[in-house]
């Protein structure tokens, strides 16, 4: 057998050239980059092996090692699981910083192939520099909190142990049920040794992602559930955009005449105008959608997890509404007692509309979600419509956006009021051009993730819409861009604080209190110079003064050469109608009456949930 004699992090590398995988009917790398922070723990050994490949495998210099990861995920959404970047960084808090993005990931099934450095596999210098070391247990470290928030995790104390760790990191990575982020912890005195690896380790690998199949008798009864439905309503969610099924999806709901809604994850699997769809649903929701939950008898929940955002914490829907759940994860097929049909969304979905050739909805509960949706569709109108208030709400400046953002333009949102006004304001042009992180709700992702999305594609532009606040916790990777040269387009809409954590206190009873920065403790609540700040990283940027300046605006940022920032003061207080309930904790006992009217009010919202769920 023919050995290639190289240390450990050389393999690794080496290993990680050699996978392939095919995106749009073209053989590409599987990983076709690395983000970087270099450290005691990955500079000596990692990076050695990373610089002798850098025009095959290259490498980006981060700012964060939590903003590099993050930019990472939001490279795998652009390039919908079927790409994957890798995030390195040295040890301890190099390798924490990286535990949060790893929980998003986790958290919305997302692949990222994460390297943390580690300690001395035989502690002969112990304890090193940032080593958290454990009493009782030595062998526990901070890479152990990885283990949390990672479908695949692994330390690997000596060579040979990569030839069984990456194939199953790379397995787990792209299993549509299991996907998530892998984690390998490198202990600095291992990633030196050199090994005789076998060269067939090395070979070439072209890896296609499966597709299971659903169980015949489960998908049967699918069938008979749906033909006997009065009132079946589809929630599309996240998986049918990772499966690829829109087009399956949108030509099921339109045969069939089955009002079709979204989840946060799964708008933009079909555009706004689509004749069978009828808006979010949930807290986060449309009154159109709401409307319907609330009278289905069958609903077919489609590559979601039914999170609370999208339940209305299980009051959305009537008490017998029965559940079908489509999944390619047993686990969340299974949630909710839910008829559980296990397969790959778009075969699925096709399978299912063959099946059901000939049958179609009740005429008239097609046309009351259309009706519902039209009534919907006027409200946006109205809270679009520009008026002579002296700052702009959200709805309006989103409005503004989306008339000016281009058919295949990217929007990206996470944390913050903005989710819930992109949710409901963003009328999607095409399919797969709307991102917004709500799985894990990180306020951060936004900047990092207009990097990684103009990485994974430059034919579009990534618009990244954030409050002032996230743009305080996370903006260095707009310096980032300007470095790499991927531009995206950032507006900022400043609110004077943390805006909707307020609002949510105060409808719970609770006074204005360390959200909103006039209600913080501070010498003085003055304004962020967000335009000078960004000029100061490389961007372009201009700040506007009012709706009419900010379509000009856009358009002057389409045609600047770098990432470009646009700011604008916006209302802290006005919001786009249509939530669900949603449950929170409300105290008990409290010497306010808002709070304990409001723990009553919860107690009541608390009588609609379905049980056993």
């Amino acid at each position: 057998m023919t050995a290639v004699r190289c240390t450990m992090a050389q393999a690794l590398v080496r290993y990680l050239c050699n996978q392939f995988t095919i995106v749009d009917d073209e053989r590409v790398p599987l990983f076709p980059g690395v983000f970087a922070i270099f450290g005691h723990g990955n500079v000596t050994c990692l990076s050695e092996a990373l610089e002798a490949v850098k025009d095959e495998l290259p490498t980006w210099r981060g700012q964060n090692e939590q903003s590099m990861a993050l930019a990472a995920i939001g490279f795998a959404k652009a390039k919908r699981r079927r790409q994957i970047m890798v995030a390195t960084a040295s040890i301890g808090p190099g390798a924490l910083n990286m535990v949060t993005a790893a929980g998003l990931a986790h958290a919305n099934r997302l692949p990222v192939l994460l390297l943390a450095g580690d300690t001395f596999v035989n502690r002969r210098p112990d304890p090193v520099m940032q080593q958290v070391e454990h009493f009782g247990n030595p062998g526990l470290n901070v890479n152990d909190s990885f283990k949390a928030v990672t479908r695949y995790w692994d330390r690997i104390v000596h060579p040979e142990q990569l030839i069984s760790s990456l194939p199953q990191a790379v397995a787990t990575m792209l299993d549509p049920a299991d996907c998530g982020p892998a984690f390998l912890a490198l202990p600095q005195d291992v990633q030196e040794m050199a090994w005789d690896y076998p060269e067939a380790f090395f070979t070439e690998t072209l890896h296609h992602i499966p597709r299971p199949r659903p169980d015949r008798d489960r998908l049967g009864e699918a069938v008979k559930l749906l033909q006997a439905a009065k009132r079946p309503l589809i929630i599309s969610g996240g998986g049918v955009r990772y499966s690829g099924a829109e087009r399956a999806l949108a030509a099921l709901a339109a045969a069939r005449g089955i009002p079709l809604c979204e989840t946060i994850a799964g708008k933009g699997a079909v555009v706004h105008e689509h004749p069978a769809h009828i808006g979010p649903i949930g807290i986060l929701g449309s009154t159109s959608a709401n409307a319907l939950a609330a009278q289905a008898d069958v609903v077919i929940a489609i590559g979601t997890r039914l999170m609370d955002f999208v339940t209305g914490s299980w009051t959305c829907f009537a008490p017998g509404a029965q559940f079908i759940s489509i999944n390619t994860a047993r686990w969340d097929a299974t949630k909710h007692r839910a008829l559980a049909v296990i397969g790959d969304a778009r075969e699925t979905v096709e399978e299912l509309d063959a099946a059901l050739e000939g049958w179609r909805a009740d005429a008239g509960w097609t046309s009351y979600g259309r009706d519902e949706f039209a009534k919907w569709n006027e409200a946006l109108e109205s809270y679009q419509k520009p008026t002579n208030d002296p700052v702009p709400s959200y709805a309006q400046v989103v409005g503004v956006v989306n008339r000016h953002a281009g058919p295949h333009d990217l929007l990206i949102a996470a944390a913050g009021g903005l989710p819930g006004e992109v949710v409901k304001n963003w009328r999607v042009k095409s399919p797969h051009t709307f991102d917004c992180e709500f799985g894990f709700s990180c306020m951060g992702y936004e900047i990092s993730a207009g990097w990684g999305a103009a990485m994974a594609d430059a034919t579009r532009m990534p618009i990244v819409m954030i409050g002032d606040g996230t743009y305080m916790m996370m903006n260095s990777d707009i310096y980032a861009s300007v470095l790499s040269g991927h531009k995206f387009i950032l507006i900022v809409c400043d609110n004077g604080g943390y805006a909707v954590i307020n609002r949510l206190q105060n409808a719970k009873g609770g006074a204005s209190f360390n959200n909103l920065l006039k209600d913080c403790r501070v010498k003085e609540a003055f304004p962020v110079d967000f335009v000078s700040h960004a000029r100061a990283m490389g961007a372009c940027a201009r700040h506007v003064e009012s709706l009419a300046d900010l379509g000009e605006a856009l358009e002057w940022a389409k045609s600047t050469d770098r990432t470009t920032v646009l700011s604008i003061v916006s209302d802290a207080f006005t919001w786009t109608p249509g939530d669900a309930w949603w449950d929170v904790g409300v105290p008990e006992v409290s010497a306010r009456e808002s709070v304990r009217a409001a723990a009553a009010a919860q107690q009541e919202g608390r009588r609609k949930q379905r049980v056993g769920v």
